[in-house]
């Protein structure tokens, strides 16, 4: 039986790409001035495989990611320059972020059947930037834990600490409960590794490259499907 239903965040609650997209651009182009470099497409080579390579061992830290790129062109940034960026850039990637347009009505819906509860990752903004969730304070009124993995201590997902941490929180069991998320490696392969039944959400209104792999668990393409559980959690899987 299902008991509690667990959620990410971004890219499964709400979608943050326009975001993101418009942030990187601005970020990119104001590091380029500063380096002072002459070819545009070499320097965005490099600062795209730098970024490849921190999210790849969950390192989502905008001012760790920027200040590799100056160290790699043995160059230091200017007096606040890091700050600066980091600043405008949640609030350019928050002031995008919008509620996918089903969210709300499939939480609540939810709620009437299964506890609920959030485990997503700090992506690195400073302490005085606190998480774009605490702008949604009707999505967090839903949740009877949220798990900001990466703050106080706990580590990031893909790391069991935030998954077990939830459960205890809640009094659960892993196969009591199923997970959703939008990411293979951080979300359905951190909770299929501790027994937490994964869901993974590849939203259609998102435009992305999905990883290619062979996926044992459900794929969903809407909020909404997730509204009968039964069907999805079948003897298939």
């Amino acid at each position: 039986m299902i008991s509690a239903v667990l959620f990410d965040f971004g890219q499964t609650l709400v979608d943050s790409s326009q975001g993101f997209r418009a942030a990187e651009k601005t970020a990119e182009t104001r590091i380029f001035e500063n380096l002072g470099l002459a070819s545009w497409s070499e320097f965005l080579s490099d600062y795209r495989t730098f970024r490849q390579d921190f999210h790849a061992v969950s390192i989502f830290s905008r001012r760790a990611l920027w200040q590799a790129v100056f160290e790699h062109y043995s160059c230091t940034p200017k007096p606040g320059l890091l700050s600066e960026l980091e600043w405008a850039y949640w609030e350019e990637v928050s002031a995008r972020t919008r509620l996918f347009p089903e969210a709300l009505s499939v939480l609540e819906r939810l709620s009437e059947r299964h506890r609920l509860a959030m485990i997503t990752n700090t992506q690195g903004q400073s302490a005085s930037h606190r998480h774009r969730l605490a702008r949604f304070s009707d999505l967090e009124s839903y949740f009877e834990v949220i798990i900001v993995a990466g703050e106080e201590g706990i580590p990031t997902k893909p790391d069991p600490e935030p998954f077990l941490l939830c459960l205890e929180r809640l009094s659960l069991d892993p196969a009591e409960t199923v997970y959703v998320g939008d990411d293979w490696r951080i979300d359905i392969c951190g909770a299929k590794a501790i027994g937490i039944r994964p869901i993974w959400l590849q939203h259609h209104s998102t435009r992305r490259k999905w990883p290619q792999v062979a996926p044992d668990v459900p794929v969903i393409f809407n909020l909404e499907e997730l509204l009968d559980l039964d069907a999805l959690w079948n003897d298939d899987h």
